[in-house]
């Protein structure tokens, strides 16, 4: 099974909020997921970022593939991935 690591969208419409998931390669984007790890709100105050580190490093072992938009954020983070 080929797995992503991504940003699920949620929220409303012009306020979005993200979970951050494990899917499927070949679900569509908005479709269910495996294993949620995290979530993400870029327009809380602070910036709401939280990640469970122990299953994402799991998943990484498990030869998870970064989705581009999660490598960004994760780069910009400071987590290795």
């Amino acid at each position: 099974m080929a797995a992503t690591l991504k940003l699920y969208r949620i929220g409303k419409k012009g306020k979005p909020s993200y979970r951050i998931v494990v899917v499927n390669k070949r679900y569509k984007s908005n479709g269910k997921y495996i294993e949620e790890l995290g979530q993400y709100d870029p327009l809380a105050e602070p910036v709401v970022f939280k990640i469970d580190k122990e299953r994402f490093a799991y998943w990484l072992d498990k030869g998870v593939i970064v989705s581009e938009g999660m490598a960004k954020l994760l780069k910009n983070k400071k987590i290795n991935k």
